[in-house]
């Protein structure tokens, strides 16, 4: 489990929040502290699995993802499983276990509406879904 963050632990994350791509140098100028210092706190936040991957926030317009939609599922067997399934599925951006009347809610992008619906059929044939619901999104809105 890892260790709690302390103020300045907070104050990195935020920057790289921002940009993950911020220089070390530049961050301990930010949070006071020395280059080989941010670097060591850096890498024990990766390490103890606080960070879990540095990434990139793309502008979809820029990009071929045209469909996007929020697919909730009612799962038969343990939701843990059906979530471990939903990763295989073309499309899947990103899963959420969540409570209410569904027990799973991913996210599903695609070049087009008929791609991302293959993939909405493909989690209805997994086993150990019961259901689901699906609604696009028009807009998104930062």
């Amino acid at each position: 489990m890892p260790a709690p963050l302390d103020k300045t632990d907070e104050q990195i994350l935020q920057v790289l929040r921002q940009d993950s791509r911020a220089a070390f140098v530049d961050i301990a100028a930010r949070v006071g502290l020395s280059e080989a210092a941010v670097r060591r706190r850096v890498s024990n936040l990766v390490r103890e699995g606080t960070i879990k991957r540095f990434t990139i926030d793309v502008d979809e317009p820029q990009t071929a993802t045209s469909a996007i939609t929020y697919v909730s599922v009612s799962p038969s067997a343990p939701t843990a499983d059906v979530s471990k399934k939903l990763r295989s599925v073309k499309g899947v951006e990103i899963i959420y276990e969540t409570t209410g009347p569904f027990d799973i809610a991913a996210i599903i992008k695609g070049a087009s509406i008929s791609e991302v619906n293959k993939s909405v059929e493909e989690i209805r044939r997994l086993d150990g879904v019961l259901k689901t619901e699906t609604t696009i999104i028009l807009r998104t809105i930062r």
